[in-house]
């Protein structure tokens, strides 16, 4: 069985993680700085700073006190950055070194809310969940001032954009917006108009005008010096966000005057700009389908020219300022990865499909993402076709769908079908030819699916939009829901996995039964054929991996070792080992040879979900409940190099350590082998340098003491026989033995005489001292 292939292979002992795509965005502020360069977001107990070129985290803040950030500001100049912790702690960072200059007590009762720096980038205020607003004094670090009045949590505060004027207003859980002078210290008007919370607060560029958007469907113009309200523009959704755009013609966006236009963000998912004189939407952005898609922040980088907007699945889009073409996309988070799949010819891009209707394609050099709509309900699994620019989706909503990625890494849908009753949990693509696929679902049937001719031209996407599939054939497999489906190598055979504890084998592509794989005590995750012999291999929820013959349908080998379920599985080394993913969070290496498990690999946190091996057989790919995605390196070549050249030192030391031996140059032998872990020889080399002092310090009376000392230690340690075998010891015993009676004689003599000395002391008779007269008392 594996031992045909066994030859060919070369067995992995090990993998180390290579790289990890990790959430960066769990929700909350995001902010990019002036030049467009860096963006900032909350994730936790961190703010995160993102390269926005290449998508990588450049940098992770973290306050000492490891609580939660609940607010954060980059002031204008970008060169301070403000962070607020649950601890109610405010830390002033230098973020570009990632050091924290000050850290200094909010004051606030309870966490601060929101936090913004004014047009100096000196002065800062917070509002707290306690009602009060705080003004701070970033360069001489003290509180200016503080506002109380507003009701519940204070979550917006904004500086009027002249700094000469010395306004702040906030708003609070009333929906009034109240505007407070620094200058008199009290609040000046307080503007209500808004039935429901105030989302956002925005400034025309002369400073006369401002613009306020609410969760009650409408955005309000103000006049800052009458502080009345001019306008009410109904927008018809709950806004998130405004952000006044230049006062500038930009026929794109529908602006062809030179008035105030303001766009907004909401929970349709749309950005749409508006007149505010006329209270018309001159442009409104195309829909994308499925859900996840309402906005729930957006900001204005007007330097740099760039719209960030951010989505409720946590996706962040960054767009050109003057026509809304996109121009980056961000995944934040993914919450639960539940398939992961190697894209490319070379596996350059990774897809991932996470508990959301969208895809998420990775670039792995450059860290540059494309989020693909299509699904309108959870992608479950995927998989991809041999060459790997062509891979397929199907989800929840009942649908298949088939991507294709071109040259440059873009990725569009060029295919859909749909057919099934429930939920498609799996899919599987034909192996020898791009021909045909595969669906298994809920409804407990399999469905075959012809590729049209027109999908393996080399255009993109096919002219009028996606093609449609058809499936040929329909089988009613299993009882309960099917969990997993595999192509034979050789495209004739396909096997199932169901929630029924069995696994079945059909013959292609008629779908008739040849014959059932019972033995499992629960429910199937993952089937998968051997690429080398004719090996069935089943994960299942009992925490077992089993082997199965596909002649006789007999088990050949169990595997345990996971303490919950199975739930993938996949051949590696040319079919000699596999590689498992577990409920436990677990990755395991294992030899079919032997039933031997190799290596267990720990990164993950939760469910690994989703495993895929590259072609090339070198690198693997995990995906978990914990929203991570793991690549895996090979490092079998590397760490065999390592010990080689380790045992070659070895070698190389220990003849040096010989010669050293040989010319009697104890001292470095001694250092060569303690760094070779050599308790012998040290013990040798100790003895024979030892012995040959001894001589020279015991033919000497002040140094004798020591010299009989080590003797004594080894005559005391070691026996008779065990001493004579080293070498040049009777030499060193001849020349220790006339030196050794003279000082023995010596110190015979030296004990007589203090012998003597002492029975005299003892029986001298010494006449008693008289008594001394007493000294009389006028003396003292």
């Amino acid at each position: 069985m594996a031992e045909a292939a066994a030859g060919g292979s070369r067995f992995k002992a090990n993998y180390a993680v290579e790289r990890k795509i990790e959430p960066f965005y769990k929700g909350g502020k995001v902010q990019l700085d002036q030049t467009g360069q860096h963006l900032f977001c909350v994730c936790g107990t961190r703010v995160n700073i993102l390269d926005v070129a290449s998508g990588a985290v450049l940098r992770s803040l973290e306050q000492e006190d490891q609580e939660d950030i609940t607010a954060f500001d980059l002031s204008p100049d970008d060169e301070v950055l403000v962070t607020a912790s649950r601890a109610l702690l405010l830390a002033q960072w230098a973020w570009r070194e990632g050091s924290v200059i000050r850290l200094w007590k909010a004051i606030h009762t309870a966490p601060v809310a929101t936090m913004a720096f004014d047009p100096t980038s000196t002065l800062l205020a917070t509002g707290g969940c306690d009602g009060a607003v705080r003004v701070w004094d970033i360069m001489r670090h003290y509180g200016t001032h503080h506002f109380r009045g507003s009701p519940g949590v204070v979550h917006l505060v904004a500086f009027h954009p002249d700094p000469a004027r010395l306004l702040l207003f906030s708003s609070a859980a009333d929906a009034t917006i109240r505007m407070w002078s620094l200058q008199e210290r009290s609040c000046l008007a307080m503007l209500t108009a808004h039935y429901s919370a105030v989302t956002s607060l925005t400034f025309s560029a002369d400073g006369h005008t401002m613009l306020s958007s609410g969760r009650d469907k409408i955005c309000i113009v103000w006049d800052l010096q009458s502080c009345q309200a001019t306008k009410t523009v109904p927008v018809f959704e709950s806004v998130e966000a405004a952000v006044t755009l230049p006062e500038e013609p930009a026929p794109e966006l529908g602006v062809k005057s030179t008035g105030l236009h303001f766009l907004t963000a909401g929970d349709q998912g749309m950005l749409r700009v508006w007149e505010a004189a006329s209270g018309q939407c001159v442009y409104t952005q195309p829909q994308l389908p499925g859900p996840g898609r309402e906005l729930t922040h957006c900001a204005l980088a007007r330097a740099a020219g760039l719209l960030l907007s951010v989505t409720a699945d946590h996706n962040l889009l960054l767009y050109e300022a003057c026509s809304l073409q996109l121009q980056k996309q961000f995944a934040g988070y993914s919450e639960e990865v539940l398939d992961v799949r190697f894209l490319g010819p070379e596996d350059s891009h990774v897809v991932v499909a996470s508990n959301s209707p969208c895809l998420k394609v990775f670039e792995l050099q450059t860290s540059a993402c494309q989020i693909l709509h299509g699904h309108t309900d959870i992608v479950l699994a995927l998989d991809v076709f041999r060459k790997g620019w062509l891979f397929a989706s199907c989800a929840k909503d009942q649908s298949i769908r088939i991507w294709r990625m071109n040259k440059a890494g873009k990725v569009a849908c060029v295919a859909q079908g749909s057919g099934h009753t429930h939920g498609v949990g799996t899919i599987c693509c034909s192996r020898l030819k791009e021909t045909f696929l595969v669906t298994g679902s809920q409804d407990c049937t399999v469905k075959l699916w012809p590729l049209p001719e027109a999908l393996l031209s080399k255009s993109t996407v096919p002219d009028g939009g996606p093609v449609l599939l058809q499936a040929q054939a329909t089988q009613r497999c299993h009882e309960k829901d099917i969990n997993s489906v595999a192509v034979a190598p050789n495209d004739k055979l396909l096997a199932t996995g169901s929630q029924d504890r069995t696994a079945k084998l059909w013959a292609l592509p008629q779908c008739q039964l040849l014959g059932v794989f019972l033995g499992h005590r629960r429910g199937l995750w993952c089937v998968q054929f051997s690429p080398m012999d004719q090996v069935l291999a089943t994960a299942s929820a009992d925490g077992t991996v089993k082997l199965w013959a596909l002649q006789d349908f007999s088990c050949l080998k169990t595997f345990e070792g996971h303490d919950a379920s199975v739930l993938k599985v996949a051949f590696v080394s040319r079919g000699t080992q596999l590689l498992s993913s577990g409920s436990d969070g677990l990755l395991k290496l294992w030899t079919i040879k032997n039933n031997e498990c190799v290596r267990t690999l720990d990164a993950h946190e939760d469910k690994v979900w989703g495993l895929h091996c590259s072609r090339l057989d070198d690198h693997a790919l995990t995906g978990a409940s914990d929203s991570c995605v793991i690549l895996w390196k090979d490092v079998t070549e590397v760490e065999q190099a390592e010990e080689q050249a380790k045992r070659e030192e070895q070698v190389v030391k220990q003849q040096e350590l010989d010669n050293l031996l040989q010319e009697k140059r104890y001292l470095r032998a001694l250092g060569l082998a303690i760094s070779l872990d050599r308790p012998h020889t040290v013990l040798t080399v100790i003895q024979e340098a030892l012995l040959r002092f001894c001589v020279t310090w015991n033919t000497n009376s002040r140094h004798c003491h020591e010299a009989q000392a080590v003797l004594g230690v080894l005559l005391r340690h070691e026996a008779p026989e065990e001493l004579l075998a080293y070498e040049g010891v009777r030499a060193s015993l001849e020349a220790l033995l006339p030196y050794t009676e003279r000082h023995f004689q010596r110190l015979s003599r030296t004990l007589q005489a203090a012998t003597f000395l002492d029975f005299l002391w003892h029986n001298m008779k010494l006449p008693t001292l008289p008594a001394a007269p007493p000294v009389p008392p006028s003396t003292l």
